[in-house]
């Protein structure tokens, strides 16, 4: 089948099983094919793609309401729904995006980048439709990483008490982007390993024969243990939720995924529809990734498994530039200590984990709990680090402010994927967290200019007792193994200032070595300000700047509003200072998909942008 040629899903409801099935392995190697030129979620997509066939088969979209929590698994959702031919555009600038997006299509009913929202979305529309007297599906697919986050355990629960129609679809294989923790996993365990057949004969029986369209399927069956093999109704967990349980399921077996979603469709109330799937079916190196490689990637080699891009060497992540750092220091203090949301693969903190497996906690998607775990540490006098991505961290605002620095405990904040992040697009951006955080008092917000001051920053950070938020960016950085040496908290660098400069640029993180190298390149007089914290500012630094420079100029790859510029105009506005002060960075939009180097450029905040002004402003004097 020429998967380019598909419209919507409606064709599916004329093919057998075996017609089906052949659907699924075309779909995979389309998946491995196109995700091989342009990345994206691999191995997550791979895992749901008979899963995702049965959805469509045995609902009509859309018209009934399919939607995936994160939506990174929606690849054969967008197939069956007609933009195969888009795939050559995914996740770049003006393409396919890599999450449902709902202006994209009509069968994109919720869009979301970080998990646990769907469950709650999905009451949301179930209490629309009955106030409207509607008659719909309503089916949320969310997988076991993500049913356990705070958020969706308080929708479990106000469902539980709605009692509203829906089908919850538990996508289990396991693991989230890495193998799954806690006891919730546990119990997700004994639920997988239960198979109580007389059982579910019995409730199913009793069930269908309930209604005419029940009668007619149970009767059109064999055995039931062949119709829905590893199927079982139980009240485990989710019976605690007062829903009804079905599964566990083989969620790559189309028949008993048909049969199981049929039935799971005349039940009243919220059912929950247990599906085992594998992620990364279908192509081997994804199959035996257990720590998360393969969940989002660049470019490949499809024969070897080989990522295209590879870091040139000397040179590291970001990422495993701060995680290295961390376990060195790890080894001189035993108090140091290192949380994650779910994200150890992502933040680099493999090599601390195996070291220090005692000082190690992944927390799962839960950043709220993280948060407030971190400053039940600290204030036991341990050193805890919470790595967590930018996008994420606004997840824990309240927990920061109420728990961490309401308290000023020295809870260090490793701020992975600061500012733009490329290809994951609006829901993943890092260009928030400097206007969310620097208004909280105690705070202390730093990032540094490259690998040395990373480092640095990282020692100063757990060396004083206050919350110590520290920025780093998604790429990478020349390696350093200097010595650690404190940095002056609140203190800026001023760099290349000689006699007769004529302009000043306010900038930070890696940009500052850019800007440095271009304007010594073209002996430009200018000086360039390594403006490394945030919070708090150097104001005797400022002052004397103000007096120095007619001319100012403030490069910033994060929004303006809440930025670096508002800091220092409101610090020039404190002391009644009239000064002239031009502002480069993000308005108030949000940031779409693209390469970070395309965004700048449509957004006017490229490096180019910077030195048009700069000549303008030094011409014009």
């Amino acid at each position: 089948m020429d998967l380019t040629n598909i419209q919507d899903p409606t064709f599916l409801k004329t093919l057998s099983i075996s017609e089906l099935n052949e659907l699924a392995q075309e779909i995979r190697t389309f998946l491995v094919q196109s995700i091989s030129k342009t990345g994206g979620h691999l191995a997550s997509n791979l895992g749901v793609v008979e899963l995702t066939i049965a959805l469509h088969y045995c609902f009509n979209s859309p018209t009934d309401k399919i939607f995936f929590d994160v939506g990174h698994q929606c690849y054969t959702h967008k197939i069956l729904t007609g933009r195969a031919k888009d795939f050559g555009t995914l996740r770049q600038y003006q393409g396919l995006s890599g999450f449902q997006k709902r202006k994209e299509s009509v069968h994109d009913v919720w869009e979301a980048g970080h998990s646990s929202t769907s469950l709650s979305a999905a009451l949301g529309m179930a209490v629309a439709r009955d106030f409207k007297n509607e008659n719909y599906e309503i089916v949320p697919v969310i997988g076991d990483g993500a049913i356990v986050s705070g958020m969706a355990l308080e929708a479990l629960n106000s469902i539980g008490s709605e009692k509203r129609h829906m089908i919850i679809v538990f996508n289990d294989n396991n693991m989230s982007i890495s193998r799954n923790v806690g006891a919730m996993s546990k119990g997700f365990a004994r639920l997988r390993s239960g198979k109580s057949y007389n059982s579910f004969k019995k409730n199913l029986k009793d069930s269908l024969r309930k209604n005419e369209f029940g009668k007619v399927m149970y009767s059109g069956m064999k055995t039931v243990k062949d119709a829905v093999k590893d199927t079982v109704i139980d009240q485990g967990i989710f019976g605690e939720f007062n829903m009804e349980y079905m599964g566990p399921v083989d969620g790559h077996n189309l028949h008993d995924l048909i049969q199981v979603l049929n039935v799971a469709k005349e039940h009243e109330g919220p059912v929950v529809v247990h599906v085992m799937t594998q992620k990364g079916r279908g192509y081997g190196p994804c199959e035996k990734d257990s720590l998360g490689a393969w969940h989002g990637v660049g470019p490949f080699d499809i024969e070897t498994g080989k990522f295209i891009h590879e870091v040139p060497e000397g040179y590291g992540s970001w990422s495993s530039i701060f995680s290295s750092a961390l376990v060195e220091l790890a080894s001189k203090n035993p108090k140091i200590c290192a949380l994650t949301p779910a994200m150890v693969n992502g933040s680099a903190l493999e090599e601390f984990f195996a070291k220090y497996p005692t000082r190690s906690f992944d927390c799962g998607i839960a950043e709220e709990h993280a948060t407030t775990f971190a400053g039940g540490l600290a204030i036991s006098d341990l050193k805890p680090v919470l790595v967590i991505y930018s996008s994420f961290l606004q997840r824990a605002y309240d927990q920061i402010n109420h728990d961490i620095c309401r308290m000023d405990l020295p809870v260090v904040f490793g701020v992975d994927r600061a500012g733009l992040v490329g290809a994951d697009g609006d829901t993943h951006h890092g260009v928030f967290d400097i206007g969310i955080l620097k208004p909280l008092p105690n705070v202390i917000l730093a990032q540094g200019k490259n690998a040395e001051e990373l480092r640095n920053l990282l020692y100063t950070a757990l060396n004083q007792s206050h919350p110590f938020m520290l920025r780093y960016p998604r790429g990478e950085a020349k390696l350093s193994q200097a010595e650690f040496k404190e940095i002056p908290i609140g203190s800026w660098e001023v760099l290349n200032e000689k006699e007769g400069n004529q302009l000043v640029v306010f900038t930070y993180g890696p940009e500052v070595e850019k800007i440095l190298a271009k304007i010594e390149t073209n002996n430009l007089p200018v000086t360039v300000v390594n403006c490394r914290f945030f919070k708090p500012i150097d104001k005797v630094t400022l002052i004397r700047l103000f007096n120095t420079y007619k001319n100012m100029i403030v490069y910033e790859t994060d929004m303006k509003e809440g930025g670096l510029s508002s800091s220092i105009l409101e610090y020039a506005n404190f002391i009644h200072e009239n000064i002239q002060l031009e502002c480069l960075g993000i308005g108030d939009c949000y940031v779409p998909q693209g390469s970070n180097t395309l965004l700048k450029k449509e957004l006017h905040i490229d490096i180019n942008d910077l030195f048009e002004r700069i000549e303008q402003l030094l011409a014009h004097d």
